[in-house]
């Protein structure tokens, strides 16, 4: 009974990894959410800056020249202060979602690999050999049997017809 699902099996999987895939970059983000804490200091920095910038417009360049100069620079500072940390953030978010996308990718590898290895000598299916006569090798590999659909096969096909169904309806 397990040996006959094995098509289903595959399907399954490669449906799964493929919503999964599709999922990263939300799931990416989300994570950034919860790991960054950073970004309220950011609003805060800037509306400091922003009341600094108010505060500098209602202040005359003659009349008070060394209080000009002063929250002038202090703005200067505090913008400088909030590039360094926005820039850090960003690689810190890049970070993230790049070692999101490894860990996919390795588990993705790992099950497809594992279904290989499993079911490596079994064909998944088997169809008449004269419906698939000029690829009958290729279609076959690696369970070399003949009229049979070999996993790498089968993972290909499902593969490219999960994708191309996602993308229709995504």
């Amino acid at each position: 009974m397990a040996e006959s699902c094995a098509w289903l099996l595959v399907l399954g999987s490669v449906l799964l990894c493929n919503i999964v895939k599709a999922l990263l970059p939300s799931v990416s983000s989300f994570l950034c959410r919860v790991l960054q804490k950073d970004a309220e200091q950011e609003t805060q920095m800037r509306f400091e800056i922003q009341c600094m910038r108010q505060e500098l417009a209602t202040i005359s360049m003659m009349d008070e020249f060394a209080r000009y100069a002063r929250l002038e620079r202090k703005i200067n500072k505090m913008t400088d202060k909030l590039k360094t940390h926005v820039k850090s953030r960003t690689a810190q978010l890049a970070k993230i979602k790049w070692v999101v996308n490894i860990v996919f990718y390795v588990l993705q590898a790992t099950l497809m690999i594992s279904l290989i290895w499993k079911y490596y000598a079994d064909p998944v299916t088997v169809v008449p050999s004269k419906w698939i006569a000029p690829l009958e090798r290729l279609v076959a590999f690696p369970s070399g049997i003949a009229g049979g659909v070999g996993i790498t096969c089968w993972l290909v096909v499902c593969n490219k017809v999960v994708a191309l169904l996602l993308q229709a309806f995504g």
